[in-house]
Parts: structure tokens; sequence; C-alpha cells
């Protein structure tokens, strides 16, 4: 197990993206020893995506909104003391008094497997968060990519999924992926959206506290008119349709619990499918060490936070969508608040009393509207009726709604847990992070609670070889 050359630091940033930039930079520019890493080759996360260089973009900022406020934080950055380590990829962490290890492995996707240790005095979660995805029959075949994949293509690689693109699910994300891809030159003939935007009007305190989401969503209304995007609201894609890729999908009437209305389904020719109902925040780390939780108005796990972005487990702090999904501004103000308390907790730099007030206020007000998105945006119960027998649902393992509905209906499975136990749904490569959602609601009794996310004792795939030298010098063992 390799240390880092210069230990100990007093501060481990997870995740270079929005809030972690926000919150090195920070509690570095306060005095502290601080280290940021991230599994990227590049900071910006998934939000700040850049074009690899062999794509020879010559404006790369023209993808982005906000592009601004990831150059000052760039900026800022190589201006600091702050060391930033690139294509570190954290599997666990542990607490061995006085001091936090972070363990790494190295690469671009880890597959070099070379262990590497860091310590530091605190700890500063930014990992951000995934998509949700829920099944639907022909969600597999090729062309059916996901809406924050789509957007990634876009941004990393210059190209589209599709010419003729379909855009579906949930969320306001789509909204953005939306009208890029069409900017993009695709032809995007339908935005479905499975929730009714006008549930926003049932929060008018959040919506007049943040004139600027209102401004976003009709910047992007009027770039879906311009391109002719049709907004079908309160519709969902039930099907997809081809054979060796997508052909055309059906778009279906919802009811108020995302049921398909009977025999309103309609066929929307298309080559691509980018469709995402959502995001999750990643905390697999924080739950490993105990980190309480809350359900989020949308039905996903995320966590308990107090007043200064630190977790119910001293000295461990978290920002960004750890918290709840909340967009760019949000992560930017709480990556910020988050350094500074980690300053002010070891000592270091002035009081910046009035700055904290000022991010509390900031954050507190974009978080009631993060609330309330989740609540206008949360899945219907209904969607299961979207799904046939014969539909996978946990793709690695090739696991189908049908036999997930036999281990609930005949062998007493009550949740994803036991689902996985007597069906293998969730084992596969991607631990459960696609199917786990789907797999959790088709698992649970209607009006059952959330479950308790799990606790994972690695976050990303381990090699024996890098346990095994874990194992030879106990102090760093997970």
């Amino acid at each position: 197990m390799t240390d880092s050359a210069s230990e100990p630091y007093d501060l481990a940033v997870v995740g270079a993206g929005p809030a972690g930039l926000a919150g090195a930079v920070a509690a570095a520019e306060l005095g502290l020893g601080v280290v940021l890493l991230d599994a990227s080759a590049h900071t910006g996360g998934q939000f700040y995506r850049q074009p690899a260089p062999q794509a020879r973009a010559a404006r790369p900022e023209a993808l982005h909104h906000d592009w601004s406020a990831y150059a000052g934080l760039r900026r800022r950055l190589a201006e600091s003391s702050a060391r930033h380590l690139p294509g570190h990829h954290v599997w666990s962490i542990t607490h061995e008094a006085p001091a936090w290890s972070v363990h790494c492995l190295t690469g671009d996707d880890g597959s070099d497997a070379q262990p590497v240790q860091v310590r530091a005095r605190a700890v500063l979660l930014a990992t951000g968060a995934y998509e949700r995805h829920l099944p639907f029959p022909g969600w597999t075949l090729p062309g059916v990519v996901s809406a924050g994949g789509a957007q990634a293509m876009l941004k990393s690689g210059l190209v589209l999924p599709g010419r003729r693109i379909v855009v579906a699910g949930s969320g306001p994300l789509l909204l953005a992926v939306a009208s890029s891809l069409a900017a993009a030159g695709a032809r995007v003939p339908a935005l479905v959206e499975a929730s009714g935007y006008l549930a926003y009007a049932r929060h008018p305190r959040a919506l007049a506290a943040n004139p600027q989401k209102t401004a976003e969503a009709l910047v992007h209304g009027a770039a879906l008119l311009r391109h002719g995007v049709r907004l079908r609201s309160r519709s969902a894609v039930t099907a997809v349709h081809g054979t060796d890729r997508v052909e055309a999908v059906t778009v279906t009437r919802l009811d108020r619990t995302w049921r398909p209305v009977q025999g309103s389904g309609r066929r929307i020719a298309c080559d691509a499918l980018a469709v995402g109902h959502g995001l999750v925040p990643q905390i697999e780390l924080a739950t490993a060490l105990g980190c309480a939780t809350r359900t989020s108005a949308d039905g996903t796990s995320a966590l308990v936070l107090g007043p200064l972005q630190e977790t119910s487990v001293r000295g461990l702090w978290a920002a960004g969508e750890t918290g709840g999904v909340g967009g760019v501004r949000l992560a930017l103000a709480e990556g910020e608040l988050a350094g500074i308390a980690v300053a002010a907790r070891l000592g270091a730099g002035r009081a910046r009393g009035s700055r904290i007030v000022q991010l509390r206020r900031r954050r507190d007000r974009m978080r009631a509207f993060a609330d309330a998105m989740a609540a206008a945006h949360a899945p219907g119960p209904g969607w299961r009726r979207w799904l046939t027998d014969d539909t996978d649902v946990c793709r690695c393992e090739e696991v189908t709604a049908g036999r997930i509905r036999e281990a609930v209906d005949d062998l007493g499975a009550r949740d994803a847990r036991t689902v996985k136990l007597l069906t293998r749904a969730g084992m596969g490569w991607c631990q459960g992070r696609m199917c786990g959602p789907a797999v959790a609601c088709l698992a649970a009794r209607d009006g059952a609670p959330e479950p308790p996310p799990e606790r994972r004792p690695f976050a990303v795939p381990v090699p024996m070889s890098v346990l095994a030298q874990c194992a030879d010098q106990p102090n760093t063992a997970p």
C-alpha cells in the first residue's frame, strides 16, 4: 500500500466536481493543506465534463452553463497550495485516530490496481450522483442511452447517439439534454416527461426565492420551441421497437400514479432514445462509515447534514448531490461552506462569520427548491405496469421482471436483498447501481417505506491482490 508523498494533509476532498472544487479551494485559501482526489483525469465532474483532447474542440465552454464559475475555480485551484490527484478511484475510507485513511486505486479506470493510501485530518465527500433507471420493454436495445449519457457523449466526444432522438423520463435534466441535442444538430421529435410541471406551483415560496431557476426553464423552453421539439407531459416511453437497434418508441399517457392509460399509446419513429428518471446521490463511502441518511421526496436516499455540512460522523463533511440532488449552484455553495467549516474546525485562517451566514442562506434557499423539484418528479408506483414478464430488469445478470415477481409472489421476498439472493438481481458488474431502485420498488409492497441504503464495504471493484496488501498492513486495512 503506497502512501501519498506529502502527507498527512489537513483535508482530503473526494470528488473534483463543482462541490469538491469549491470546498478544496475555500479550504486551501484559508491555509489548510488540501488534497483533491478524483477518478477522472480532469476537474469539473459530470457537469463540467470536457471534450477529449482528440476532439480538438475550439470552444468547449459553448456546451456548458456557468462556465465562468468553473473557470474561476480552476484558476484558483492552480494558484493555491492544494494538490490535485487525478485518476484516483476511492474504494474505501477508514478512521484510525487521529487521522482518516482514504484508500484508492490509480489509473484511468482503476485497472492498473496500484493501491494508494492518503491520510488526512478531515474528509469532504463530494461524490455526486448517478442516474436512476426505470426499465421498460426494449430498453436494452442498442440506441437506448441514459439522458446523462447522451449529454456526456456530446460534451466529451462531440458526438450524438443518433440523428433522430427522443428524450424521455422525468426531471429537469431532460430540458437541458433535449435543448443541447437539438442545438448540436439532432432532430428531437419529442421530449416525454412523466410528471407534470404544474406540480411546482404547490411550492410558491421556493419558486419565488429562486427566480433564476424559472429563468433557466424559460431559456430551455425557448430553445425547444425554436427547434420544434414537442413537449409531452404526463407521458412515458413504455416500449422500444427495433431489431438490431432502436427504430421507434411507444409513448403512452400516464395517470397521476404513472399507470399507463389504456389505448393512449402512440408510436414515434426515431433511431435513438435518451432516457432518465432523475439522479440518485452517490453515498456508498458515507454509508459504509455509518453516516445517517434521509429519504428525499423522490424516494432516493441522501445524507443527513448539519448546518455546516458535517455528516453524523464527526470529522466527515459532505457537499453537493450527496445531501440531495439540487444542481450546480447549490453544489458550489455547499462546497464552499464545507471548506470554510473544516478550516474553522481545524483552527486555520480567520473567522469568516459573515460569509458563512451568506452561504447558509443561499444554501437553504436553493435546498428548498431542490426539495420541491424532487417532489414534483417523484416516480409514481404505477410505472411497474409498464413491465412485461420478459422485460430485463437486471441487465448484468439478465433477470426479468417475471422472475422478480415470482420471487415476491411465490417465494415470499419482501425486500431487494432477498430478491437478490433468490434471483441474482444486482449481483453483476454494476452491483445494482442500475437496477437497484427498480428491484427495490418491485420487491416492496404497495405503501411500504423505502428500505435504507445498503452498506457496501467497497465503493468500486477491488482486486484481491489489493486486499491482500491491505491484510499485510493492519493499519491500512478497510
